[in-house]
C-alpha cells in the first residue's frame, strides 16, 4: 500500500523575506508537523529560490523539500552551500513547468550530477504545476514536425521525467539512444535568426529611449493640438465581439470569404462602432478592433518570427483561456498591422481616433518565449516592430496613439530586490523605445490592467507616456493615494466602472467615483474611462455604461467649471 502523504505549497518563501516571516514560518510549520504522524509530509516551492530560509526549511521535520532549479537562481548554490539532509528527499525541479521548450537533458544532467554529490534521495519533478502549459502535443495536427520536435507540453514534459530518470540508471548515460537524440536536437541550427533585426538590437543608443522634447513642453503643445474638454472621455478600444463579428472572422480563415469581404465587413462594424461613440458623445474615440481575435495573438500573427499553434490552450483567469502565440526567431515587422483600419476610423469622424497597439512587454509577456536568447533582447526586438507601427501611424495622420501594456505588471519577479535587474531595467526602456520618435503633437497613451500599481507607480510614471488609463474600480481606487503621494505627472484615467460585470453603473454612481479621483487628481489631469476594453461584453450593458460614463462627466465638468 503507498504511504499517504501531504504537499504543503509554499511559494510565498521564494520572495524576500524579513527574519519576522521566516521566523512566523518555522513556528507554524512545528506546529504542523509535531503533529504528524507517520504521514509523509512535502513542501513544495517554486519560482524562484528560498535563499532567505533554506536553513530553516531543511531543518524543519519535512520528510521532502521541492525546490525550483529553473527560476531559483541560487537554488543549486544553496544546496552545494548548505548541504541537504540525509532524512529527506530532494524534489528538484528540473524541467520547466512554465515554458514549452524541450528540456536539454545535457544540462539538466549537469545539475542533477552536482545535486547528487550532496543529497542521498532526489526525485526528479517539474519545476512548478503543469497549469501554466497546454495539455499534450498530441493534439497539434497542423503544426510541422520541424517545430513540433521542439516542443513538449504537458504530457510529454512527465515523459521528459520518466527519460531522464532512463539515462540516469543506465550503464553509460550519455551513450543512451534517448539522450544521443535529444543532443543532437540541441546542435541542430533552428534556422531562426534575423542578422538585421540583431544588428539593429545592437545599435541602439540612450537617445533611442528618451523622447524629446520633455513631458511638461509635450503637455502644453498637445493641449492646443487637441482643445480637449476638461474630463474627456474616451473608452479603452475593444467594443464588443459579437456572434457575427467572430463569424466574419471564423469564415475567413477558413477560406469560405474573401479577404475584400472579410474588409469590407470589418469597415462596416468601424462605422457602426464610430457613429455610436459619436452618438454618445465620447470625446477620444477607438475604432473598435473587430479585425482582432486577441489583443497578442492578433499582433504575433503580424510579426514575422511566430508561430502558431491549433489547439494549445491554457487558462488566463477564470474560465477564460488564451492560446499564446509561440516566439520562434527573431521578431520583425513585415508590413503595416493596423494603420489601414485607423485610418479607415478617422477619415469618416473629425474628433480624435485612437491607433490601437499592444506593446512589447505585453506581447513578450503573453507568449511563450523563446529560452536560447534573453528576455531583454526579444522585448527589443518586439519594440522595434512596434515602434515602427507608431510611426507608420502617425505618419499617415493618426495624432493619438495608445500602446497598452495590460500584463506590465504581472510579470514583476517574486522576489522584490530581483525587480529591477531582472525586469524593470528593460521593460521600461523597451516601452520607451516605441515612442522615443514621435512629434510632440502626438499623444501617446497607454493602458495597465489586471494588477495592483501602488509599489510600481515612480516606474509606470518613467515611462514617459502622456496618458495612461488603469484597472482601478475593482480595488476601490486605492491607486489614487499612491498617484498623489509620488506626483505623478502622467494624465491619467482610473476606470470609473468594472466592466467585468455585466451591472450598469448609474451616472450618480460614476460621479461619485469621479468625485474622489479630484481628491487625488488634478482636475485638468484627470479622464474618464471605463477600466478595460469591452470586448467581453454586450451591447446590452455597454451602450447604457458608456452614456452614463459621459452624462457624469458633462455634470462633473460643469460643477468644476
Amino acid at each position: 500500500m503507498a504511504q499517504s502523504g501531504y504537499q504543503f505549497d509554499e511559494p510565498y518563501l521564494v520572495r524576500d523575506l524579513t527574519a519576522d516571516d521566516t521566523v512566523l514560518f518555522t513556528r507554524l510549520y512545528r506546529q504542523i508537523l509535531s503533529a504528524k504522524g507517520n504521514v509523509s509530509v512535502l513542501l513544495q516551492t517554486y519560482f524562484g529560490d528560498i535563499r532567505d530560509c533554506y536553513i530553516e526549511v531543511t531543518s524543519l521535520a519535512f520528510d521532502g523539500v521541492g525546490l525550483d532549479f529553473v527560476e531559483g537562481k541560487q537554488s543549486l548554490a544553496l544546496v552545494k552551500a548548505n548541504g541537504f539532509p540525509s532524512d529527506k528527499i530532494l524534489f528538484a525541479g528540473v524541467v520547466n513547468g512554465k515554458n514549452i521548450w524541450r528540456n536539454s537533458y545535457a544540462k539538466t544532467l549537469d545539475i542533477i550530477g552536482e545535486l547528487q554529490k550532496h543529497c542521498d534521495n532526489i526525485v526528479l519533478n517539474t519545476s512548478c504545476s503543469l497549469l501554466h502549459v497546454p495539455y499534450t502535443l498530441k493534439n497539434e495536427t497542423k503544426l510541422a514536425d520541424e517545430y513540433k520536435k521542439y516542443f513538449v507540453f504537458a504530457e510529454e514534459k512527465l515523459a521528459e521525467l520518466a527519460e531522464l530518470k532512463n539515462i540516469l540508471s543506465a550503464d553509460k548515460p550519455m551513450e543512451t539512444d534517448v539522450y544521443v537524440r535529444n543532443a543532437a536536437l540541441f546542435n541542430e541550427s533552428r534556422n531562426c535568426s534575423n542578422s538585421d533585426i540583431q544588428a539593429k538590437v545592437s545599435a541602439l543608443l540612450d537617445k533611442d529611449f528618451i523622447r524629446l522634447p520633455v513631458f511638461a513642453e509635450r503637455e502644453k503643445i498637445q493641449s492646443k493640438e487637441f482643445n480637449l474638454p476638461l474630463f474627456p472621455t474616451t473608452t479603452i478600444g475593444s467594443f464588443p465581439q459579437t456572434a457575427e463579428v467572430k463569424a466574419n472572422r471564423s469564415s475567413f480563415k477558413s477560406g469560405k470569404i474573401t479577404e475584400a469581404q472579410y474588409t469590407d465587413f470589418n469597415k462596416q462594424k468601424i462605422a457602426e462602432c464610430v457613429a455610436l461613440q459619436e452618438k454618445i458623445g465620447l470625446d477620444v474615440l477607438a475604432h473598435g478592433e473587430f479585425e482582432r481575435n486577441d489583443m497578442v495573438e492578433y499582433f504575433g500573427e503580424c510579426l514575422d518570427g511566430y508561430i502558431f499553434t491549433e489547439k494549445a490552450w491554457v487558462q488566463s483567469y477564470g474560465t477564460r483561456c488564451v492560446k499564446p502565440p509561440v516566439v520562434w526567431g527573431d521578431i520583425s515587422r513585415a508590413k503595416p498591422m493596423t494603420v489601414a483600419y485607423s485610418v479607415y476610423a478617422q477619415s469618416i469622424i473629425k474628433k480624435p481616433m485612437k491607433g490601437m497597439l499592444t506593446g512589447p512587454v505585453t506581447i513578450l509577456n503573453w507568449s511563450f518565449p523563446r529560452e536560447d536568447i534573453s528576455l531583454k533582447e526579444c522585448a527589443y526586438q518586439i519594440g522595434l516592430a512596434i515602434r515602427e507601427e507608431v510611426l507608420d501611424l502617425e505618419a499617415n495622420g493618426i495624432k493619438i496613439i495608445q500602446v497598452d501594456e495590460a500584463a506590465f505588471r504581472e510579470k514583476l519577479p517574486l522576489r522584490k530586490s530581483d525587480w529591477r535587474s531582472d525586469y524593470l531595467d528593460w521593460a521600461i526602456p523597451a516601452f520607451r523605445m516605441v515612442h522615443s520618435g514621435v512629434k510632440a503633437e502626438t499623444q501617446i497613451h497607454t493602458h495597465m490592467c489586471y494588477s495592483e500599481f501602488n509599489d510600481i507607480i515612480r516606474d509606470i510614471d518613467n515611462m514617459d507616456a502622456d496618458v495612461i488609463t488603469f484597472e482601478a474600480s475593482r480595488s476601490d481606487l486605492t491607486i489614487l493615494t499612491a498617484l498623489e503621494e509620488n506626483n505623478f505627472r502622467t494624465h491619467v484615467g482610473p476606470g470609473v466602472y468594472d466592466i467585468h460585470s455585466s451591472r450598469i453603473p448609474g451616472v450618480e454612481e460614476i460621479k461619485a467615483a469621479l468625485n474622489k479621483m479630484l481628491e487625488k487628481i488634478p482636475a485638468e489631469k484627470l479622464w474618464v474611462n471605463p477600466d478595460c476594453g469591452l470586448k467581453t461584453r454586450g451591447n446590452a450593458e455597454t451602450v447604457p455604461s458608456l452614456e452614463h460614463l459621459v452624462q457624469a462627466a458633462k455634470e462633473i465638468r460643469n460643477e468644476n467649471c
